[in-house]
C-alpha cells in the first residue's frame, strides 16, 4: 500500500506542472497532501528538519554569489573588448566570427557560472556583426545558443552547486569533474563550425581584410592585456583557487564578486545602480532557486519515507536491468523531461533517485552527474520549452526567425550525444582530474 502510494507522487506532481502550478509550490502541495495522508502530523517534524537542511547547507551559499557575479558581468562592458581580442586569432578561420563566438562564451560561462547571462550579452554583441558579413542564420542561432548554454557544464557552474546537495556528492569534484568535458563539449562545436564553413562556404564568407586595418604587435598586445588578462585573472581567482585546493566553493565565490565589481570599476561601468539592479536581480533569482530546491528536498524526503526508492529499485532488479539499461532509462527520462521542464525541476524529480538506483549497482556518482550534466544542457537547446532558444528570441531581430533557431539547434544537439558517448566509453574524461587534484577514488563503473 505504502510502495503505491509514493509511486503516485510522480504522476501528481506531473500534472500539477502541466496545468500551469508553480513547480516550487507543485512540490510541497504534493509532499504535504501525500505526507499527510500517511503520516498525519508527524510529517511536520520531516519538512522541518528538510528546511534546516537547505538552510544549513554552506555550498548553497556560493549560488547567489555566482548568479551576482553573472549579473555584474552583463553590465561590466567586457564582452565587447574580449571579443574584439578573440577576433584577432579567429578572424582568418572558416566561420571565424562563429568561432570567437564559441570561445567567447567558454570564457564568460568560466567567469560568472550562469546559464543566460552568456548568452544574451554575447548574442546583442554578435549578432548584428555576423548579420552584416551575412552569416547562415541556423548557423547564428546554434551557435550563440548551444555556446550560451555552456554555463551548464563549465565551471563554476551553479547548477552544479545546486546539483551537489541533491545527489550527495562533493561540489570540488564535480567542479573539476565537468572541466575536461565542457572543453571537449565547446571543441566539438568549433570543430563542427569548421567543417560545416569548409563544406559550405556561403555559410560563413570569410572576412576581407584590408592590410591597413591590421593592427600593429603593440595594438594586438594592448587589445589582448586590457581585455583578457584582467578576465583570466578573475577566472583563477574562482575556478584556479578551487582546482587548486586554496579556496571552498563558497569563497572562491565571494573572490568572483568581488572581482566582478572591480572589472566594473576598471571599464568605466559602475554605478549604484547597476550595482543596485544586480542585487535585486540576485534576489530573485536565488529566492526562485532555493523555493525550488527546498519544495524538491521536501519532495525527495516524503518519497523516500514512503518506500518510492525501494519500490524503484525492486522494479528494476525484478526487469533484471543491469546498470547499462538503467543509465540509458535515466538518461533518456532526463532528455525528454527537458522538452518540458527546466534544469532544477528535471534534477530535483529524476536524479536523486537515478543516483540511489545506479550508486547501488556500483555506477560512480560523479561520472553519472557529469554525464547527467550534459543531458541537462541539451534540455536548453530542445524546443518547446528551450530556454536558450527563449533567451534569443529576446535579443534577435525579426530577420532571425523562430524556425531558422530551431533548425539552427539540431546539429549540436547531436554533438552533445557525441561527447555524451565518448565520456560514456572514456570514463576518464570526467574521473581523471578529480583524482588527480583531489586523490578522488572511483567508486566504480559498469565495466
Amino acid at each position: 500500500m505504502t510502495l503505491g502510494i509514493g509511486l503516485m507522487m510522480f504522476p501528481v506532481l506531473m500534472i500539477c506542472i502541466f496545468i500551469g502550478i508553480p513547480v516550487a509550490f507543485s512540490l510541497i502541495g504534493v509532499s504535504l497532501f501525500f505526507g499527510l495522508y500517511r503520516f498525519g502530523d508527524l510529517l511536520v517534524h520531516q519538512l522541518v528538519s528538510k528546511v534546516d537542511d537547505v538552510a544549513s547547507y554552506y555550498v548553497l551559499s556560493a549560488v547567489p554569489l555566482f548568479i551576482f557575479m553573472g549579473c555584474m558581468m552583463e553590465r561590466s562592458g567586457i564582452a565587447e573588448k574580449l571579443f574584439e581580442a578573440i577576433h584577432l586569432f579567429t578572424r582568418k578561420l572558416p566561420g571565424g566570427l562563429a568561432i570567437g563566438t564559441v570561445l567567447l562564451c567558454v570564457i564568460f560561462a568560466a567567469a560568472s557560472g550562469v546559464v543566460g547571462a552568456a548568452e544574451a550579452v554575447v548574442g546583442m554583441l554578435v549578432i548584428p556583426v555576423m548579420l552584416r558579413h551575412q552569416y547562415n542564420k541556423e548557423l547564428i542561432s546554434g551557435t550563440i545558443c548551444a555556446g550560451g548554454s555552456l554555463g551548464t557544464i563549465i565551471p563554476p557552474s551553479v547548477v552544479v552547486v545546486i546539483m551537489s546537495p541533491i545527489a550527495g556528492v562533493g561540489v570540488g569534484n564535480l567542479f573539476v569533474g565537468i572541466m575536461l568535458p565542457g572543453l571537449l563539449l565547446a571543441g566539438l562545436y568549433v570543430l563542427y563550425i569548421v567543417i560545416r564553413c569548409v563544406i559550405w562556404p556561403s555559410d560563413a564568407p570569410v572576412l576581407k581584410l584590408d592590410p591597413s586595418e591590421e593592427p600593429s604587435l603593440v595594438d594586438k598586445l594592448r587589445i589582448i592585456g586590457t581585455s583578457m588578462v584582467p578576465l583570466f585573472v578573475l577566472i583563477f581567482s574562482v575556478l584556479g583557487t578551487i582546482m587548486l585546493g586554496w579556496a571552498t566553493a563558497t569563497e572562491a565565490a565571494a573572490m568572483g564578486a568581488a572581482g566582478t565589481i572591480l572589472l566594473t570599476m576598471m571599464y568605466n561601468t559602475f554605478s549604484l545602480a547597476v550595482l543596485k539592479e544586480a542585487f535585486l536581480k540576485t534576489l530573485q533569482i536565488t529566492s526562485m532557486i532555493l523555493t525550488i530546491l527546498l519544495g524538491g528536498m521536501m519532495f525527495a524526503g516524503v518519497f523516500v519515507a514512503l518506500g518510492g526508492i525501494s519500490s524503484v529499485r525492486n522494479a528494476f532488479v525484478a526487469w533484471e536491468l543491469g546498470p547499462w539499461a538503467t543509465m540509458a532509462i535515466m538518461m533518456g527520462l532526463t532528455f525528454v523531461a527537458g522538452f518540458v521542464l527546466e534544469f532544477i525541476s528535471i534534477m530535483i524529480i529524476i536524479l536523486p533517485v537515478a543516483v540511489a538506483i545506479l550508486r547501488s549497482m556500483g555506477v560512480d556518482d560523479v561520472w553519472f552527474c557529469i554525464m547527467f550534466l550534459v543531458v541537462i544542457q541539451t534540455s536548453y537547446l530542445t524546443p518547446p520549452m528551450a530556454p536558450a532558444i527563449f533567451f534569443l528570441r529576446g535579443i534577435s531581430p525579426p530577420e532571425i526567425r523562430l524556425v531558422d533557431m530551431y533548425k539552427g539547434v539540431v546539429p549540436f544537439i547531436f554533438l552533445h550525444f557525441v561527447c555524451l558517448g565518448l565520456i560514456l566509453a572514456f570514463p576518464d574524461i570526467a574521473l581523471w582530474l578529480p583524482q588527480v587534484l583531489f586523490d578522488y577514488v572511483p567508486k566504480g563503473t559498469p565495466f
